[in-house]
C-alpha cells in the first residue's frame, strides 16, 4: 500500500510539472507522457485540484487541461536548479527597476531561503557572493505587469493593450509578444504588430490594460536572430535618427578586424568594398564617428544630400581649426 501511494504521489508531482511547462495540454498529451490512462490522469487532475490547484478543462479542438491562477497560493513545484534560480533571481532583483522592489523582493527571499535545504542555501550564497550588480536607475514598472507579459512571451499567446507613444498619443495595439528585454534604464518588449505587419519595440512603463486573448501564435524569427541586439538596434535607432552609409575601400573581414565592436553593422558590397551605416543625433556626432576610420582606408558618403552638406561643412571648420597656429 505504502508503494502505490508513493507512486500516486510521485506521478501527481510529475503532471504538476507538465501543467507547469506548458498553457495547454491534452488529455491524450497528458496520459502518453504519464503513461497512464485518461481516467487515472482525470483522477490525478482531481488530486491536484482538492491541493488547491486550479485546473480548468475545456473540450473539442484546441482544448485540454490548463492551470489557471486560483484564489490563495498553492505549493509550488521546482527542481533544484530552478530552486537555486530562484533565491538568486530574488537577490537581484531588488535593483532591477521593479515598482516596490526592494521591500517585497527582500521579504519573498527571507522567506524562499528559510526553506531551502542546507546544500542549496550553500549553493545559493556562493553565486550570490560572486554577482555584481548595479542599480537600474530606469523607470520602475510593475511586477504584475512584467509577469504577465513574460507568461504570454512563453505561451504565445496574443494579447492587446493600451500603448502611450512618446509624443503622447494614446493607441490600442493587438500583438504577438516574443521577448523582455532590459536594456538597464529601462525595460522592452518586443512584439510583432498585427496591425502595421512589422516588429515593433514598447516601453512597458508606457503599455497599460492588458488583455490576454487566449488565441496562441506560431512564434515567427527575430530579424538578426538576437531579440536583445533588435531591440538594442531600435532604441539606438530612434535616439539617433540621423542615417549615413561610409563605403569603404577594404573588404568585409578587414574591416571587422579594424573596427572590432564598432564594426557590428558592417555588409559586404559586391565590388569588393564594405559598407558601414552609420546613425547619429547631428552631423557633429556622425563626424565624430568618421574618426575610427583608418587613416589608410579611403572612403565615400552616401545618404541624404542635405545631410552630407552638413556633414561637409562641420568637417570643414575641423580643418580650418588644424590649420591654425602651432603654439608652443
Amino acid at each position: 500500500m505504502m508503494g502505490f501511494m508513493a507512486d500516486t504521489a510521485s506521478r501527481v508531482l510529475e503532471l504538476l510539472g507538465l501543467l507547469q511547462t506548458h498553457r495547454v495540454w491534452s488529455g491524450p498529451q497528458l496520459a502518453a507522457r504519464l503513461e497512464i490512462t485518461e481516467r487515472t490522469l482525470r483522477r490525478d487532475i482531481e488530486r491536484l485540484r482538492e491541493l488547491g490547484y486550479r485546473i480548468d478543462a475545456e473540450r473539442g479542438l484546441g482544448g485540454g487541461y490548463r492551470l489557471e491562477a486560483g484564489s490563495q497560493l498553492p505549493p509550488l513545484l521546482l527542481t533544484e536548479d530552478e530552486a537555486v534560480t530562484v533565491a538568486v533571481g530574488l537577490r537581484s532583483a531588488a535593483t532591477q527597476g521593479l515598482v516596490d522592489g526592494e521591500h517585497t523582493t527582500l521579504s519573498a527571499l527571507a522567506k524562499f531561503e528559510q526553506l531551502l535545504p542546507p546544500a542549496l542555501r550553500a549553493r545559493t550564497d556562493a553565486i550570490g557572493a560572486a554577482l555584481r550588480t548595479t542599480p537600474a536607475g530606469g523607470i520602475p514598472v510593475a511586477a504584475d505587469l512584467l509577469a504577465t507579459l513574460a507568461l504570454a512571451c512563453r505561451d504565445h499567446e496574443r494579447i492587446r493593450f493600451a500603448y502611450t507613444a512618446a509624443d503622447g498619443a494614446e493607441t490600442r495595439r493587438r500583438v504577438e509578444p516574443h521577448a523582455l528585454v532590459s536594456l538597464g534604464r529601462r525595460w522592452m518588449l518586443l512584439a510583432w504588430d498585427l496591425d502595421r505587419e512589422d516588429w515593433r519595440t514598447f516601453r512597458l512603463d508606457r503599455i497599460d490594460a492588458v488583455f490576454g486573448t487566449r488565441v496562441a501564435f506560431a512564434p515567427r524569427a527575430v530579424p538578426g536572430g538576437d531579440a536583445v541586439a533588435y531591440v538594442r538596434g531600435a532604441v539606438q535607432s530612434a535616439r539617433a535618427p540621423l542615417r549615413v552609409d561610409v563605403v569603404l575601400a577594404a573588404p568585409l573581414d578587414a574591416m571587422r578586424a579594424r573596427l572590432g565592436g564598432w564594426g557590428k553593422t558592417l555588409r559586404a558590397r559586391d565590388d569588393g568594398r564594405c559598407v558601414w551605416p552609420l546613425r547619429g543625433e547631428s552631423p557633429a556626432h556622425l563626424v565624430s564617428a568618421l574618426a575610427w576610420v583608418p587613416a589608410e582606408v579611403s572612403f565615400e558618403l552616401e545618404g541624404d544630400a542635405a545631410l552630407l552638406a552638413e556633414i561637409a561643412r562641420a568637417t570643414g571648420r575641423l580643418r580650418t581649426a588644424a590649420s591654425g597656429p602651432v603654439l608652443d
